[in-house]
């Protein structure tokens, strides 16, 4: 299953108020085959901007990240429902990329100097690389 990021901003309520609505929130990610890996709240701000929802204004809200795993096919039923929760001032759903690290790092590669890792050597060739764009000249080389 894909990993997405859940940025929720909840609207201005009371600490139980907000309890019921995240247990709301992770009970239809549940329901829908998901697994919550993270829940992180970012605290109670005030809006970049007023928003009218659920024939409500707003200006304040509370910002919460959920980070979970979900089949991709019951993503938009899960927008949909966070949509129509009037507790919920705007839902975004995005896709996290997996990081992969490809490289090991060896204790005994570090512990050499810096020029002699191979990671080193790597961004000087990288960097000692001439760079023209076709038709333009250096303008170190009109000099000499």
């Amino acid at each position: 299953m894909p990993g997405y990021e859940l940025a929720l901003i909840l609207r201005k309520m009371g600490r139980p108020e907000v309890i019921t609505t995240l247990k709301r929130t992770g009970q239809a990610i549940f329901e829908k085959g998901g697994i919550i890996r993270k829940i992180e709240n970012l605290g109670t701000r005030e809006l970049p901007y007023r928003i009218r929802v659920h024939d409500h204004s707003h200006t304040e809200g509370s910002y919460f990240l959920f980070k979970f795993d979900a089949p991709a096919n019951t993503l938009t039923s899960l927008h949909d429902s966070f949509l129509r929760d009037i507790d919920i001032i705007r839902p975004s759903i995005s896709k996290v990329e997996p990081v992969n690290f490809l490289e090991e790092c060896t204790l005994e590669e570090e512990l050499q100097p810096p020029a002699y890792r191979n990671s080193v050597q790597k961004l000087l060739k990288q960097g000692s690389k001439k760079k023209y764009k076709k038709g333009f000249k250096n303008l170190a080389d009109e000099h000499i």
